[in-house]
């Protein structure tokens, strides 16, 4: 964040948090975005995935799906 990188990429940043403690990450992030930053997450937390714009779906390396939501920034 020092360098202040254009992508912020984030390996489950959440998956060995508590639940309260994962949130304030997620929080942070959507300040982060409002700000202006791009952020790239990867999850396999539902609850965290839900909170994104765009949501793309892997399985065995291959893109099942991908969706676009309006509104939803972390």
């Amino acid at each position: 964040m020092a360098n202040d990188p254009a992508i912020l990429v984030a390996d489950e940043p959440t998956g060995s948090l508590d639940s309260g403690t994962a949130m304030a990450v997620i929080d942070l992030f959507a300040t982060l975005i409002k700000q202006g930053r791009t952020i790239l997450l990867v999850t396999h937390d539902k609850d965290v995935a839900k909170r994104g714009s765009r949501i793309v779906t892997l399985s065995d390396g291959e893109i099942i799906g991908s969706e676009k939501r309006e509104g939803a920034h972390a």
